[in-house]
C-alpha cells in the first residue's frame, strides 16, 4: 500500500517536472487558500522543482476566514516556499461600479474566483511562471468550480485525485493538521462550506462517482442520481467551448 502510494506521488512529481522543464518557464505560481487541495498541490510543486522556484499567493477578501490566511502562511513556511498576500477587496470594489451591478453570493463567488485567477496569471506573465491549478477529481467531475476561475491553470497536478485521495496523500506529505481537519471551503462568503453548498459529503460524492464509473454511468441510488445529474449539467465546464473550427 505504501509502495503504491509512493509510486502515485512520484508520477505526479514527474508530470510537474516534465511540464515545467518543457515550458521554459522560470517557476510556478500557485494560489494557497489555506485548504487541503492547494496545500497538497503546493507541496508537490516544491518537491518536484524545488522550493526556490515556487511562489504561493494568498488572495483573501473581507469575507475570508483569517484562520485560513494563517494556515496558508504556516504551510508556506513549513514547505520553505515564498508566500505573498494580495487582498482582492479593491478589485471587487472596482467591479461594483459597473452599471447594473448586482450583488449575490453566486455572482460574487464567481467574480472572486476569476479575480483570483487573473492575479495569479498576472504574476505568471510578469515573472515567466506557470500557474498551478488546485482542482481535485471530485469537484472537477461535479463542475464545482468557476469557468476561467479556479479551473483555469497551466497544469493540474491533483485533478485525477478524488478528495479522499487528496487527504490520503496530504497526510503522507505531512500537511499541517490544522489544514487536514478543517471543513473544506472555497471562502466565497462567511460560513460557506463546500459540502454544505453541494448538499453531499465528499465521502458520499467519491463513492457515488466510483460506482457510476464502474457501472457505465448508470445511477443505482438516490445519491448517485444526484451526483450524475450535477455531472451532466456541468459537463460544459470540462469541455472546450463549442466551435466549428477545423484544424488541418
Amino acid at each position: 500500500m505504501a509502495a503504491e502510494l509512493g509510486c502515485r506521488m512520484g508520477q505526479v512529481e514527474q508530470m510537474i517536472r516534465y511540464t515545467y522543464w518543457n515550458s521554459g518557464c522560470d517557476g510556478i505560481v500557485i494560489g494557497v487558500s489555506g485548504g487541503v487541495d492547494s496545500a497538497l498541490a503546493a507541496a508537490f510543486c516544491c518537491r518536484a522543482i524545488g522550493v526556490d522556484n515556487v511562489l504561493g499567493i494568498s488572495l483573501p477578501a473581507s469575507v475570508s476566514n483569517p484562520h485560513d490566511l494563517n494556515d496558508a502562511a504556516d504551510l508556506c513556511a513549513t514547505l520553505g516556499m515564498e508566500h505573498r498576500v494580495v487582498s482582492i477587496d479593491p478589485m471587487l470594489a472596482a467591479f461594483s461600479t459597473i452599471p447594473g451591478f448586482v450583488e449575490s453570493p453566486f455572482l460574487l463567488g464567481n467574480l472572486m474566483a476569476r479575480i483570483r485567477m487573473t492575479i495569479l496569471y498576472y504574476h505568471a506573465n510578469r515573472d515567466h511562471r506557470l500557474v498551478c491549478g488546485t482542482s481535485n477529481r471530485s469537484e472537477f467531475m461535479l463542475g464545482y468550480c468557476t469557468k476561467y476561475g479556479d479551473n483555469a491553470a497551466d497544469l493540474q497536478p491533483i485533478v485525477h485525485l478524488y478528495k479522499s485521495d487528496v487527504y490520503e496523500m496530504a497526510k503522507e506529505m505531512k500537511i499541517p493538521e490544522s489544514i487536514l481537519t478543517k471543513a473544506p471551503s472555497a471562502g466565497l462568503w462567511t460560513g460557506q462550506s463546500d459540502e454544505g453548498e453541494i448538499g453531499l459529503s465528499y465521502a458520499d460524492i467519491d463513492l457515488a462517482l466510483k460506482n457510476l464509473e464502474v457501472n457505465g454511468w448508470k445511477a443505482g441510488s438516490l445519491v448517485e442520481e444526484k451526483v450524475l445529474s450535477r455531472a451532466q449539467k456541468n459537463a460544459h465546464k470540462r469541455l472546450p467551448a463549442p466551435n466549428l473550427l477545423t484544424v488541418p
